[in-house]
């Protein structure tokens, strides 16, 4: 049977058919496409904070992206560009401290990566263009900022990605303090790109987004450590 990777999932007024802005359920199918190509079966994870008794039948998880998280999470009071879901905050912060106490494989995307620094007790820089004067992590609606970030010599993430050090983002908060994690990947502005956390057998996360572009080295390496 191939790996069972779960997917968290948003819940956003969505349209189609006869239907208009009716709460939804879903996560945009780039997600459950590299999750497929890299050998794995995706399961979508709608937000649920009753228990988190569904980490028994997963071998991986990815923490997708989406909204901000609530600052309360990490001690600050929200800014004026912060945009939060709380029921998704609630629900993925129980799967991911859970996630990681029994060792599960765990890759976070953008809003995932920052999800797994709050649960290892960091702390976000609420709005980028405030702290870093630009605003090329996410140039424009639907538009993906391309950066090229720099790995750490052996990191998890620079043997994965190798010398293709291209990455396409789209966020408006990132890392201020990675507080157990170690990060492993950094923009040109010194942005934190990637950590990871070398106590768990699998546990990283990117700021960017790898599943736009079907990456298999970052879903393959999950599918992997989650096979095993």
């Amino acid at each position: 049977m191939r790996p069972v990777i779960g997917i968290t999932t948003y819940v956003e007024p969505a349209t189609w058919g006869v239907w208009r802005d009716l709460p939804t359920t879903l996560v945009p199918h780039d997600y459950v496409a590299a999750v497929t190509q890299a050998g794995g079966r995706a399961v979508l994870l709608p937000p649920d904070d009753l228990d988190t008794d569904v980490l028994r039948i997963l071998d991986g998880l990815v923490l997708s992206g989406g909204a901000d998280l609530a600052p309360e999470l990490y001690g600050a009071t929200p800014g004026p560009q912060t945009v939060t879901r709380p029921d998704r905050d609630a629900a993925e912060m129980l799967l991911a401290r859970a996630a990681l106490t029994r060792d599960l494989p765990v890759l976070g995307v953008c809003r995932g990566m920052q999800l797994l620094t709050v649960a290892a007790g960091g702390s976000l820089h609420q709005h980028l263009p405030d702290v870093l004067g630009h605003e090329r992590h996410r140039p424009a609606p639907a538009v993906y900022g391309e950066l090229e970030a720099r790995f750490t010599p052996g990191s998890l993430v620079a043997t994965l990605m190798g010398d293709d050090t291209r990455v396409h983002c789209f966020h408006h908060q990132g890392i201020d303090d990675p507080g157990t994690l170690t990060v492993t990947g950094r923009a040109a502005d010194g942005l934190a790109e990637a950590v990871e956390d070398p106590a768990h057998r699998f546990v990283l996360g990117v700021q960017w987004h790898p599943e736009v572009t079907r990456d298999k080295r970052l879903f393959g390496a999950l599918v992997a450590a989650a096979a095993t």
